[in-house]
């Protein structure tokens, strides 16, 4: 039997694991459902011969980060396949959009098909491929899933446990989120932005608005003109965007208020040009334009809140790239090359590992629970057709690294 038909045979045993963990509420914040999904996903691998170990995160309110690993060979070259646990979608908020497991034609509507269990029941299903197509290849090596409980707000600590659990010579970490293709054909990620988040808070003077507006130094009037600043550095064509995310100030009308606040974020692909933003939002901090009569300015303070660096273009994912993508075209499929504004545990992965992201199945919609009868609330999906190619493309692939790897 080649890859094609094994996997066609596999593909209801992998769509209901995939059932079966969508059917568990993840939400980051729900410690219970992500360990529970967590002991459901140690029995699908352990089958497979991988022995689980739990890792609380952190953050004592999320649940645990997962590893698997299968029989540990001296020697034998080390491949890292990375998800998460984590969705973004509240239990409540589930079940006001009936948002739960819905099959409709090629696509299975519910949370997380496409973020990211449908990238774990691919996992598994292109690893039982690989073993079934060259046993030899999936017994010499040795194997580790490391799936992180709170994927979703980025924490440090799961880059820590991967870099403590993974040898310095790992040769690949393969992240399994959603394949970027809209069509028939496949998309993996070889970069992806870098994102900050800023608190912005003006300290100005308060005064009666009526009888001593003069003796006022207007915060929200100085909020507006850093922000306008800020927003302004926005540059697509460099691939920069600021975000102004939110802004409060002051208490009532008849008070000259003396004080705002605001939240934003930036992202950029280039370090370069992340550095200089970073700089440049900074920079505001000091004395503002806005003052009293009497010369009180109002007081610009600008900190960091939080950050994770980006992923640029490097050679390491490249060759992983080319790599897929010449595997892709002896298969007769069509691997293209995206960068994505999102980030993936690869911002915290690809300066340590070579790493490649999106080997995923493909589907859309991703973090959107709605849905209306006029189709333009669209819930999220993933696209059944296409597991069997992507675990062959993946498999295949795998087969032939790990067979570069023996010769060289």
């Amino acid at each position: 039997m080649n890859l094609t038909a094994y996997c066609e045979e596999q593909l209801p045993e992998t769509l209901e694991i995939l059932r079966q963990m969508v059917a568990i509420n993840s939400f980051t914040e729900n410690a219970a459902g992500v360990n529970r999904l967590g002991e459901l996903t140690a029995s699908v691998f352990a089958p497979l011969g991988f022995s689980a170990t739990f890792f609380q995160a952190s953050r004592p309110s999320y649940g645990r980060h997962l590893a698997l690993k299968s029989p540990h060979r001296a020697g034998a070259p080390t491949l890292a396949l990375i998800a998460h646990l984590d969705t973004v979608f509240p239990e409540d908020e589930e079940r006001r959009n009936a948002f739960a497991w819905r099959p409709e034609g090629t696509r299975i509507y519910g949370p997380g098909t496409n973020d990211i269990k449908g990238g774990t029941a691919l996992i598994h299903l292109t690893l039982s491929a690989l073993r079934h197509a060259d046993p030899a290849a999936f017994q010499n090596a040795n194997w580790v899933i490391l799936l992180n409980s709170s994927e979703e707000t980025l924490s440090g600590h799961f880059g820590e446990l991967c870099r403590a659990e993974l040898p310095a010579d790992t040769l690949a970490c393969l992240l399994f989120e959603a394949d970027g293709a809209d069509d028939g054909n496949f998309a993996l990620v070889a970069a992806r932005k870098g994102r900050a988040t800023f608190r912005v808070e003006v300290e100005g003077r308060g005064a009666h608005a009526g009888s001593q507006h003069q003796r006022g130094a207007n915060a929200i009037a100085q909020l507006a003109l850093t922000l306008t600043r800020l927003h302004g550095l926005t540059d697509y064509a460099a691939g920069l965007t600021v975000n102004l995310g939110s802004c409060q100030g002051g208490t009532v009308a008849n008070r000259v208020p003396h004080a705002a606040r605001a939240e934003l974020e930036m992202r950029a692909f280039s370090p370069e040009v992340y550095q200089r933003a970073k700089d440049a939002i900074l920079a505001h901090n000091g004395d503002g334009e806005i003052r009293s009569q009497s010369g009180h300015p109002c007081r610009v303070t600008i900190t960091v809140d939080h950050e994770t660096v980006p992923w640029p273009t490097n050679p390491a994912t490249e060759k992983l790239l080319a790599h897929w993508q010449e595997t892709g075209r002896s298969l007769g499929l069509q691997v293209a090359r995206q960068e994505r504004g999102g980030l993936s545990d690869g911002n915290v992965l690809w300066n340590y590992f070579p790493t490649l992201d999106g080997l995923g199945p493909r589907g859309d919609q991703s973090h959107c629970s709605e849905h209306s009868a006029d189709g333009s609330k669209v819930q999220e999906w993933v696209d059944t057709t296409s597991f069997v190619p992507k675990a062959v493309l993946n498999a295949t692939a795998l087969i032939r690294l790990l067979a570069r790897m023996a010769r060289s």
